[in-house]
């Protein structure tokens, strides 16, 4: 258990002048050092003064660093924490279990924020100048004590007062919802780590515990500990009529449950079976309420959907105003509001006078008077899905006080916070992207997948000329906005969700675009080939990529560990279906880990990612000259000649070049220890 000493009292003599007395509150209330704690292992340690070259190996203390504005002193982190927009130029020092303790050595780190599962670090830096700090999270009270002392440790006390203010506040209003739900309607809820054995949180673990958050009934298995083993005839006995897993992997689940007794519970019966992301689900630090906030929302979707049950009433709670410099524009800001008891962000341009406006979701309208793009929070997604898109919409012009005769808005799951917004001009002319995109969730590759939405929009684009658009330069502008759209996932290589390994995304599936039509002097094409269609293809460009960073954090120059997890290509299931007879599981994935890490053998496999992207649509066929490559790369990694390139990679749904490439490195691996 972390224990934290309380400060020192501070002790101010009567006489000291009034400057002085200034100076003595600024020195012992903001820099407030030393910080003298306990930590999880029980080691007593001071921290003399705030770090400057921090070093983290744990994602969940990443995530409090960055929260607490104390980004700019990491100067390296693990692929497991490399999620947050902010830590996409941070330095990759491996995995989470395996971290390279060479690498971390070389940053002359002064504080390292390590595991009780890393041991190698415990004993490589245990007697060296710089601090070891194990921060274990076994329980959302750890977590609250976590971000309280990171606080203290990097100055910045009150931020960390914030987040914990802001879980807190969160959970509270999860377990008012819940309050109003009888006891005998409470469901059990099951959270699964990993299939064959069934693995699942113990009883003492934080995930059970934010099902309880959640409202839901966890299991109890009288087993203690993170994840434990969960035979068939406990679940038989259980019966959870939700599970949930994460990483995207609804479809192995699904398909798991199909097995006689596992199919068996009211869960598979029903089909609640849910998927979140990792980074919500695996941690409990700044995230904790946002999670609970939609596990609870997908148990009780039938009752969170009933307004009158609400505890809040819906309502706008703050502004913050933008800038658009055109003579049509009266007022831009992003509205903040309270709807369905979570908080929704709207942007809403006003204009001077009505005009009209072409939108993919509404068509042409005329009369209007405001546009904008409207943010629902996950916890909102279910419940509005169950009242569909017209209700949705009545309820959330309502709200922020909008007619849907004067009114014309989009619809995302995009944060608004991460709009971005962007100007491109030539001479006279001008033209302003507001734009939200997050590409993690349904990316897809027109022509190649499914069809499976009919929701509007992941990536929203409005687009404000300075001029007056014909109604045939407002067409064209949307083709214009739409190639340029595509340039920029392409140029990201954002892969479809639903075909990662094969196919780039051209959209989401649920993309949608409003063209002002502008007042001024008349513009009567937008096409490629006019130079309002090259602004536009400019603007809208810049403003996507944008966009995708503040929502996904993805930019160009990527480290590889994210780019395999993109095309959901796991380093853990490659070595399992590796046949490498003899070879110790955990070192093999740290030296894996660290060939990857060299920029030589990264590049090599980025490499294969285009030639593999050319060769499935027949761009090139011939893979003779890539196969000597392959071999000389084996060669260069074993340190030796190899007669024979063995077929060790077992994973037939990874494309040919791809599998190539990887099973070069396992060759290289095999013949440097044979």
């Amino acid at each position: 258990m972390l224990k934290i000493n309380s400060l020192k009292r501070c002790f101010i003599p009567i006489s000291v002048t009034a400057f002085q007395l200034i100076a003595i509150l600024w020195t012992s209330v903001v820099f407030s050092y030393p910080v003298k704690f306990t930590d999880a292992s029980g080691k007593k340690l001071c921290i003399e003064e705030r770090p400057s070259r921090v070093v983290s190996l744990v994602p969940s203390i990443t995530e409090i660093i960055m929260g607490i504005g104390a980004g700019d002193t990491l100067k390296a982190i693990t692929y497991h924490s490399a999620y947050q927009p902010e830590t996409a130029h941070k330095g990759i020092i491996g995995g989470f279990f395996s971290p390279n303790l060479n690498r971390v050595e070389e940053i002359e780190p002064d504080v390292i924020f390590c595991s009780d599962m890393q041991r190698e670090v415990t004993e490589r830096f245990n007697k060296s100048r710089c601090q070891l700090v194990n921060l274990e999270t076994d329980s959302l009270a750890d977590s609250y004590r976590n971000i309280l002392l990171l606080g203290r440790i990097f100055n910045a006390e009150d931020k960390a007062e914030g987040l914990v203010h802001k879980v807190r506040s969160k959970l509270e209003l999860i377990a008012k919802k819940v309050e109003r739900i009888p006891q005998n309607r409470r469901k059990r809820v099951i959270r699964l780590m990993g299939l064959d054995p069934v693995m699942t949180p113990g009883d003492n673990s934080f995930q059970n515990e934010m099902i309880n958050a959640a409202g839901g009934i966890p299991p109890h298995l009288n087993k203690r500990g993170q994840v434990v083993p969960m035979t068939r005839e406990e679940w038989i006995n259980l019966n959870p009529q939700v599970i949930y897993g994460c990483g995207g992997y609804r479809k192995t689940l699904v398909s798991f449950f199909n097995q006689p007794g596992w199919k068996d519970v009211e869960a598979v019966k029903t089909g609640k079976i849910f998927d979140f992301p990792c980074d919500l689900t695996c941690r409990a630090a700044t995230n904790t309420g946002d999670f609970v906030s939609w596990l609870s929302a997908r148990i009780y979707e039938e009752d969170f959907s009933k307004q009158e049950e609400q505890i809040i009433k819906d309502s706008i709670t703050g502004s913050q105003r933008l800038d658009i410099p055109f003579n049509y524009v009266k007022d831009v800001r992003i509205v903040y509001s309270s709807i369905m008891d979570f908080p929704n962000k709207t942007l809403i341009i006003d204009f001077k006078g009505p005009l009209s406006v072409v939108s993919t979701l509404e068509g042409l309208r005329s009369g209007i008077e405001s546009v904008g793009n409207h943010y629902s929070p996950p916890p909102c997604w279910g419940i509005g899905h169950k009242l569909g898109l017209k209700k949705m919409r009545r309820r959330i012009y309502q709200v922020i006080n909008k007619s849907e005769d004067t009114a014309s808005f989009l619809f995302t799951g995009a944060d608004m916070d991460n709009l971005a917004i962007k100007r491109q001009s030539f001479r006279d002319m001008e033209v302003y992207a507001l734009v939200t995109a997050g590409v993690k969730s349904n990316a897809v590759r027109m022509s190649a997948d499914e069809g499976r939405f009919y929701e509007p929009g992941t990536i929203n684009i409005i687009l404000l000329p300075n001029m007056k658009l014909t109604l045939r330069a407002m067409a064209r502008a949307i083709i214009s906005a739409t190639e340029a759209k595509t340039a920029a996932l392409m140029d990201l290589d954002i892969r479809s969700s639903y075909s990662s390994s094969m196919h780039r995304a051209t959209g989401t599936g649920t993309d949608n675009i409003i063209v002002v039509r502008g007042t001024g002097i008349e513009i009567d094409n937008a096409g490629g080939n006019s130079k309002l269609g090259e602004l536009i293809a400019k603007v809208v460009y810049k403003a996507v990529q944008e966009a995708i960073y503040k929502q996904n954090g993805i930019v160009a120059q990527r480290n590889i560990f994210q780019r395999l997890k993109e095309r959901k290509i796991s380093l853990f299931e490659l070595i399992n279906s590796a046949q490498l007879v003899g070879m110790d599981y955990g070192k093999l994935v740290g030296t894996l880990e660290d060939i990857l890490l060299k920029p030589r053998y990264a590049s090599f496999i980025k490499a294969s990612f285009a030639l593999s992207d050319d060769y499935e649509k027949e761009l090139m066929t011939d893979l003779r000259a890539y196969d000597l490559w392959c071999k000389q790369v084996a060669e260069e990694i074993a340190g030796k000649k190899i007669t024979v390139m063995k077929d060790i990679l077992q994973a037939e749904n990874i494309p040919l070049v791809i599998r190539m490439a990887l099973n070069t490195i396992f060759n290289g691996l095999y013949y440097k220890t044979n």
